[in-house]
Order: structure tokens, then sequence, then C-alpha cells
């Protein structure tokens, strides 16, 4: 079976900055929260294994360590557009080089495709946040 390099890489490159986004450097690291959700989960799973960090690997390839590099900087600056390009050509030349890394990528069950999240507030002093996990303050009296 003969894996397409380009549209895996770009179908898996989502996953990918998802997890960067969520984990910022430390998407490389072993350890998996609970509280992060599949898909971020997916795409730090999907970043170690093509990075080799999932493996006991002494000598990592060049392209390997190239996209741990470009990992680390999308980590500093998630939104930049030209990372993200970098990401997905560095993701396609990995699978294009090792069709069976491929093939065994392509293999596994995705959850649903990440989704744009959009947050919106209205009202003078409204603070707008994905997830809050403590108290906002905006300057009013607390009683």
């Amino acid at each position: 079976m003969s894996i397409d390099a380009v549209q895996l890489a770009q179908e898996l490159t989502p996953y990918a900055t998802a997890a960067i986004t969520g984990y910022g450097a430390a998407v490389l690291a072993r350890v998996e929260s609970d509280a992060a959700d599949a898909t971020v989960n997916f795409g730090q799973r999907l970043l170690r294994h093509l990075t080799g960090r999932d493996a006991s690997l002494d000598n990592p390839t060049a392209e390997q360590e190239a996209l741990a590099t470009t990992v680390f900087d999308m980590a500093n600056a998630p939104e930049d557009a030209d990372l993200k390009t970098v990401l997905r050509v560095q993701i396609r030349r990995l699978l294009a080089a090792d069709p069976d890394l491929a093939a065994d990528i392509a293999g596994w069950p995705r959850p649903t495709t990440p989704a744009t999240i959009t947050i919106s507030t209205s009202g003078e002093r409204s603070p707008a946040v994905q997830y809050n996990y403590a108290t906002i303050h905006t300057g009013d009296r607390t009683f």
C-alpha cells in the first residue's frame, strides 16, 4: 500500500499544531496530562513518534532534530504561519522518506478534526477566556 506523504502531512499538521499550542515546548516530553483533550494527545503522540522521542533513540536523524527545533520555535510563536508551513513540510519529508513510518501513522485512529475555537466578549471590562480555573479580577470591588 502506497501512502501519499503530502496528503498525510496535510492531514496530520493540525494535530501537531494543536499539541504545540497546548503544550508549548513541553510537547515532546513523555508526560501526558489527563486533562488534555484527544486532539492534543494525538498531536503529542505524533510529534514524539516523528522526532523519535517515543523510543530510546541515541542518534535521531537530522530531519527528526529539525522537526524538534521547529516544535520549539512554534512554541514561542504559535500563530506564525511560516512556522506552520515549515512544520507541515518537515512532517511530509519524514513520511516520504520512511514509507513504513507513514503506513504506521496512517493506520492510527484519529480523534475528530481540531476545531477552531472563537472566544468573544461584550461589555465593559468583560474578560474573554477559554478555560478559567481561578478567579478573574477586573478591578471591581469584591464582596
